[in-house]
C-alpha cells in the first residue's frame, strides 16, 4: 500500500525535522442486507489516502490528501509545513519529541476463515434464512438481517524510515424485528455483536438461534406491561453494560475532555486531574482495564495512531480511579501516564484521545447467584435510548427488554425498562460482578467525537453486573 517510492520521498523531505509522521489508511467495505424478504442492493466501497504530521522548532502542523501519489504526498507536506511554520514557538507544552518516536512493528486481526471464502450467494442465502425467522411472528411490522465486512490497513512511517503496519478485519452483523399488538410496537435487535476476525466470528454468534430468541422476546414485549417505577436492584447484561461503561466511564476519563479541548462539541467531564490515584469511582468490585489485546474484540490493536505501543493497564482498580485515556501529547500536558489511545477514524482526520477496548474484569458470581440474591429488581438488556449531561455525570437509559426479579426468581417480562443515576454514585452501588461465564464482548462503529466529527470503532467486554438502590422506571425517557 505504501510503496518504496513514496517512503523514500517522505524520508528525504523530512529527515531534517525534529519529528515527522506519515500515516496511510486503506479501507475496503462491503455490506449485504435482506429487509422484509427483499435483498437490498449490495454496498461496496473503497477509500484511501494519507496524512502528514510535522514537528520542528516548536511548530506543529498536519495535512491530509486523498490518494497515494507523489503529488498527494507533496501537497500534504506543503500544507503541513505551512501550519508548522505559523505555529512555531506557540505550542502550549514543552514537548520531548523523543516520546513520539515509534518502534517498528506489525499487528493483524486473527482470522481463521477469511471473509472471501464465504461466497456472496452463500452470504445472501444465510441472510434470507435469518431474516425469514425474524419476519415469522404474527403482526411483524419490520425485519432485517445484515452483514458488513471491513478491511482496513494502516501504515505509519517516521522520518527515519521506521515503519508500523496494522491490518484489521472487522465483522458487523445486524438483526432486527418489530412486532405490533393492539397498536403497540415493540422491537428486539442485535447490532452490537461487532468483532475482529473472519467468517468464524459469524458462526460463533449462532445468528439463527439468536434470531429465534429475538422473535420470542419481541412477541412477549408486545404483550407486556410497562416496567414498574421503584428503587431496587438492577441486573445489567453485557450488551447494556457496554453502553454503561462507554458513557459513564470511557468518555469521562478521556484526557482531552478533562483538559477542556473537547468542550465545544461533546462536553467536558466531571473528572478532574486531581482525582487520579485517589478518587473512589466505584465500589471495590469495580475493576476496569484498557485492553488492546482482548481476543477478537472490536478495537484491539498494537499501536495507536501516534505510533505508541499499547499495553493492557488498569484504569480503575478496586474502585479507585488510576489512569486516563489519552495519548502522548495530552498525557504530557496532564503529567499523567495514560493509555496509548490517540486514534483517528480515517486518513483525513488527526488522532485525538479516544476509547478503544474498555472492559470490566470478571468477578466471582454466577448469573444464577446474582438473580437468587435479589429481593426486588429488574434484569435489563439491549439499549434503546440514552441521555447523559455534558459532563458525563447525570444519566438515564432505556432498554429494549426487561424481566422482573422477585424473591430470587425471574418473573414477568416488562417493556420500556429504564433507569437513572449519577455516574460515580451509580458505580459505588455495584454489589456483584459476574464470573467469566457471564462475560461477552460487544462493539460499535459509531462512537462520535471531535470537530470535524469522527466516528470510531470501540469495544467493551463485560460480565453481567448487579447494582443496588437504583431508580428504575418504565414508559421510556
Amino acid at each position: 500500500m505504501l510503496d518504496k517510492t513514496l517512503s523514500d520521498l517522505f524520508v528525504s523531505k523530512t529527515r531534517h525535522l525534529d519529528r515527522a509522521l506519515l500515516r496511510v489508511v486503506d479501507t475496503k467495505a462491503s455490506r449485504l442486507c435482506v429487509r422484509r424478504g427483499v435483498v437490498e442492493a449490495p454496498s461496496n466501497r473503497r477509500d484511501f489516502g494519507l496524512m502528514v504530521t510535522l514537528f520542528h522548532d516548536g511548530g506543529y502542523g498536519y495535512a491530509a490528501q486523498g490518494g497515494l501519489s507523489e503529488d498527494a504526498l507533496t501537497k500534504a507536506l506543503e500544507h503541513a509545513s505551512h501550519w508548522m511554520d505559523i505555529s512555531r514557538r506557540s505550542m502550549v507544552p514543552e514537548l520531548d519529541l523523543t516520546l513520539l518516536q515509534p518502534k517498528a512493528g506489525e499487528y493483524a486481526s486473527r482470522v481463521e476463515e477469511p471473509w472471501d471464502e464465504l461466497p456472496v450467494p452463500d452470504r445472501i442465502e444465510l441472510l434470507r434464512e435469518i431474516e425469514a425467522i425474524l419476519r415469522s411472528p404474527n403482526h411483524c411490522v419490520e425485519s432485517y438481517a445484515g452483514l458488513e465486512h471491513q478491511s482496513v490497513t494502516s501504515t505509519l512511517l517516521d522520518q527515519s524510515g521506521t515503519r508500523q503496519r496494522q491490518s484489521f478485519d472487522y465483522v458487523l452483523p445486524s438483526l432486527f424485528t418489530a412486532v405490533e399488538h393492539n397498536g403497540d410496537v415493540q422491537k428486539r435487535s442485535f447490532v452490537d455483536g461487532c468483532s475482529q476476525g473472519g467468517v468464524e466470528e459469524i458462526r460463533k454468534l449462532a445468528l439463527r438461534s439468536r434470531a429465534r430468541t429475538l422473535c420470542e422476546e419481541a412477541v412477549a414485549l408486545s404483550k407486556a406491561s410497562n416496567c414498574p417505577t421503584h428503587k431496587g436492584s438492577l441486573l445489567l447484561m453485557p450488551d447494556q453494560m457496554m453502553l454503561q461503561i462507554h458513557e459513564s466511564i470511557g468518555h469521562p476519563i478521556e484526557l482531552d475532555r478533562i483538559l477542556g479541548d473537547e468542550r465545544n462539541y461533546a462536553g467536558t467531564s466531571f473528572v478532574n486531574l486531581d482525582m487520579f490515584g485517589t478518587f473512589q469511582y466505584g465500589s471495590r468490585h469495580l475493576n476496569v482495564t484498557f485492553d488492546p489485546y482482548f481476543q477478537n474484540e472490536f478495537a484491539s490493536y498494537a499501536f495507536d495512531d501516534d505510533g505508541q505501543a499499547a499495553e493492557k493497564m488498569f484504569l480503575i482498580q478496586d474502585g479507585v480511579l488510576k489512569a486516563p485515556l489519552g495519548g502522548t501529547l495530552s498525557s504530557k500536558r496532564a503529567s499523567l501516564d495514560g493509555a496509548s489511545s490517540t486514534r483517528a477514524c480515517n486518513w483525513n482526520r488527526p488522532p485525538i484521545d479516544r476509547m478503544a477496548n474498555i472492559n470490566i474484569e470478571p468477578g466471582s458470581h454466577s448469573l444464577e447467584d446474582m438473580i437468587a440474591s435479589v429481593e426486588r429488581g429488574v434484569l435489563m438488556k439491549t439499549n434503546t435510548s440514552w441521555s447523559i449531561d455534558d459532563s458525563r455525570n447525570k444519566f438515564q437509559f432505556s432498554c429494549e427488554y426487561g424481566q422482573l426479579i422477585e424473591n430470587g426468581t425471574l418473573g414477568d417480562v416488562v417493556k420500556t425498562p429504564s433507569y437513572r443515576g449519577i455516574s460515580s454514585e451509580f458505580w459505588r452501588n455495584l454489589v456483584k460482578v459476574g464470573n467469566r461465564d457471564t462475560v461477552d464482548h460487544h462493539g460499535t462503529p459509531f462512537c462520535g467525537k471531535g470537530e470535524p466529527n469522527q466516528l470510531i470503532r470501540v469495544g467493551h467486554a463485560s460480565p453481567a453486573c448487579l447494582f443496588e438502590s437504583i431508580d428504575i422506571f418504565g414508559g421510556g425517557l
